[in-house]
């Protein structure tokens, strides 16, 4: 029953993969028309403040979000009284953090486009803060309800519309725009949902006079130092390697690079998509460690693979890929993908491990990986890019991976010496 249901999410899900991963390509390929190298890697560092600075607003609100509202779904009234208090206490978080981003918007360009004339796409980003955060606490209701089609139809519309989007403004404004249609993605979604809404009025209905619970605010904090660190170090962790390769070569470089995490991401929607979708659910209202061992089993029967045929696809057809998503321009690719690959399948493998240490709030496992990862990838990635480029930058991403799964491993080993 496990693995059907599983199953079952996964096929839903791999609708909106396909989609994403179609439009995905094209836009990578009208990027590489239109902005060359030098505007992959502008997007890209542009991208991970947008992530950087959308985790800092949320703090965990999708991973706490669920874990109280799947411990709670049959209770209305005590429902009520959690998404108020994740209501005003995110809008507040985002309020106060948009204000922040506005005010230094011209020093965060620097850093980021090594310019300071691009503070407009930040500030845009800043103002829309507020909004993206009732976007998330939608969808984190969706997901703690267990709501699975509603929530693949609204990915799959979002990126339709956000990718016309992207499309024009890139045609329209070259640079400009493709910094504008990331701050503005975001707002798409928030409508495209808004709309789902209105038809489920009864999931979202609550007293917004119970502002805080006390009780609820503890969850939340717990969540959101975990959160915390990965809002920053990850996003930050790529910022920084981008600037070396930049300082020690050329923006260009860092644009192939930038292209390679770019292809990553495409095929990793399904590992992040899935899990979201099934596994930390499944996993928030599991008691025992016998249970997770049993949901393990059904993981790495079914996810890992698929998800390890999905890796050799794309190595064997690398070559017909790179030439459909981008230009002669990106041609460095062919030759270092394998780093990638062989990476993103050890962190497929612990993320496994991961969302466990996630939902049942094990911070002190959570940091260790965190900082062991981002710190491994960043002084690897420091020494490997003087000696080979970009392609440093993937190496360290492949060690880095390999490190964190033996860690993993090494935490969890009491739990394998008991399996018989």
């Amino acid at each position: 029953m496990k693995q059907n249901t599983l199953l079952k999410v996964l096929s839903l899900n791999s609708i909106s993969v396909a989609v994403s991963f179609i439009l995905g390509i094209i836009s990578t390929k009208i990027v590489s028309i239109f902005l060359g190298t030098s505007g992959m890697a502008f997007l890209g560092s542009f991208r991970n403040f947008s992530t950087m600075l959308k985790s800092m607003a949320t703090l965990g609100i999708n991973n706490s979000a669920v874990k109280l509202f799947v411990e709670n779904k049959n209770d209305k009234k005590e429902l009520s009284i959690i998404y108020s208090t994740f209501f005003w206490v995110f809008l507040i978080i985002s309020m106060l953090l948009g204000l922040l981003v506005l005010f230094f918007s011209r020093p965060i360009s620097e850093f980021l486009f090594f310019d300071d004339g691009f503070v407009i796409p930040i500030q845009v980003l800043a103002l829309l803060l507020p909004l993206i955060i009732i976007n998330t606490f939608w969808i984190a209701i969706y997901n703690g309800l267990e709501k699975f089609k509603k929530i693949i139809f609204i990915q799959i519309i979002s990126n339709v519309l956000i990718f016309g989007l992207t499309a024009f403004l890139i045609w329209k404004q070259h640079i400009y725009g493709g910094l504008l249609s990331i701050a503005f993605g975001e707002f798409i979604m928030l409508i495209v949902t808004f709309l789902f809404i209105r038809k489920d009025k009864s999931y979202f209905r609550f007293d917004l006079q119970k502002i805080i619970d006390k009780n609820y605010l503890n969850v939340i904090k717990k969540f959101s130092v975990m959160a915390l660190l990965s809002a920053v170090l990850g996003p930050l962790t790529l910022m920084l390697i981008r600037n070396i390769i930049v300082k020690e070569y050329s923006i260009e470089e860092a644009g192939i690079w930038d292209a390679v995490n770019r292809l990553s991401g495409f095929y990793m929607i399904i590992v992040n998509s899935g899990l979201s979708l099934y596994y930390m659910p499944k996993l928030a209202s599991l008691n025992t460690e016998t249970e997770f061992k049993e949901e393990l089993k059904s993981y790495i029967k079914v996810f890992v693979p698929l998800f390890l045929i999905m890796l050799i696809a794309i190595f064997l057809f690398k070559g017909i890929i790179l030439h459909v998503a981008f230009t002669d321009e990106f041609s460095k690719m062919e030759n270092v993908l394998i780093w990638q690959l062989l990476g993103d399948f050890f962190r497929m493998l612990t993320l496994a491990f991961g969302f466990q240490i996630l939902v049942k709030t094990m911070m002190k496992k959570y940091f260790i990986i965190e900082i062991v990862f981002n710190f491994s990838y960043f002084f690897l990635s420091f020494y490997l890019v003087r000696l080979f480029s970009f392609e440093g930058a993937l190496q360290a991403y492949f060690f880095a991976n390999l490190i964190s799964f033996a860690l993993i491993l090494m935490m969890f080993r009491k739990m394998f010496k008991s399996v018989k």
